[in-house]
């Protein structure tokens, strides 16, 4: 049986937003649970509200939501970091490191140069002698991928992805694979999820769902997901929000993302505070992740 509830004079948060009934001992009152902006006494009240407070639960649903996806993943994750020198690698990190089939490491350009230069030609991480041929490198994926490894599951979604190790490309196979990492914790396979959805790419086409694995990954410090995410703002004609997401990759090291809040300050989209906001920030970022080894490593594939 359901409570009736009877108008009295009350008002405040701790009074029913419908009848004013004040909570008590005897009266337990509830969060809306969508918004928590107000409170009932019972079912019957929030029912006989909702149409009234329906639009202002949507819009504070809205604010908390954008509170989540701007106020999360402000600094790049612990994956990000090279393991030797514990230095965030610079984005994009595919060209900035090499990664390491036998431990599933990403061993930053200037810690791989080092290596070399002490004469060794094994894995700089774990010592493990480097795959000989593709065949040895995949062998070395698929055993990690059996122990549910999550950077290894994405890895061979990467490989099927581009047809790479002598793999047949397939592109479903990879969405697959990058399904069951995201589900062990994977941040790269929510970032190709997203773009999978974006493009349609082994899927059919979904800004939604696109939108919806490129925020979880944001939300856990993914530039490239965070840049995705300005892009599908900005063709929306959403410029502020854009902006938003940019200015985070920016401050993350993302030049493309400095280019495009460029872009929008000579197209008087934004303004010289924010230009020179993202500026700086990249700049700050940059200069956290230099190292004499990098510098070197930089020079020398750039000659070679």
């Amino acid at each position: 049986m359901m409570m009736r509830c009877v108008p009295c004079e009350g008002d405040g948060d701790e009074a029913c937003a419908n009848c004013g009934k004040l909570g008590s001992d005897a009266v337990k009152l509830k969060n809306c649970t969508a918004c928590r902006l107000v409170k009932y006494c019972g079912v019957d009240c929030q029912r006989a509200h909702r149409k009234q407070h329906k639009k202002a639960c949507k819009q504070r649903v809205a604010e908390l939501k954008d509170e989540q996806l701007y106020g999360q993943g402000l600094e790049r994750p612990e994956g990000d970091f090279c393991p030797i020198c514990n230095l965030l690698i610079p984005l994009r990190t595919d060209d900035n490191s090499f990664f390491m089939a036998c431990c599933m490491k990403q061993i930053c350009c200037g810690c791989h140069l080092a290596a070399q230069k002490r004469g060794m030609r094994d894995c700089a991480f774990c010592r493990a002698p480097s795959p000989d041929d593709d065949a040895t490198a995949l062998a070395m994926i698929q055993t990690r991928v059996a122990k549910k490894d999550p950077v290894a599951i994405h890895s061979l979604g990467r490989k099927y992805y581009h047809g790479r190790l002598g793999l047949q490309k397939d592109m479903r196979r990879a969405v697959k694979l990058w399904e069951e990492a995201a589900e062990l914790g994977s941040i790269e396979s929510l970032f190709d999820l997203g773009n999978a959805y974006v493009f349609g790419n082994g899927v059919q086409e979904d800004e939604a769902k696109a939108v919806e694995f490129l925020a979880k990954a944001a939300m856990q410090g993914h530039a490239g997901s965070r840049h995705n995410l300005g892009y599908i703002e900005a063709q929306k004609g959403n410029n502020d929000r854009a902006l938003r997401h940019l200015l985070i990759s920016a401050k993350m090291g993302d030049n493309v993302s400095v280019e495009n809040i460029k872009n929008y300050f000579m197209a008087g989209l934004a303004t010289k505070e924010q230009y020179a906001e993202a500026l700086n920030g990249y700049q700050d970022a940059m200069e956290e992740m230099m190292s004499h080894d990098r510098e070197e490593a930089k020079n020398a594939y750039e000659l070679g």
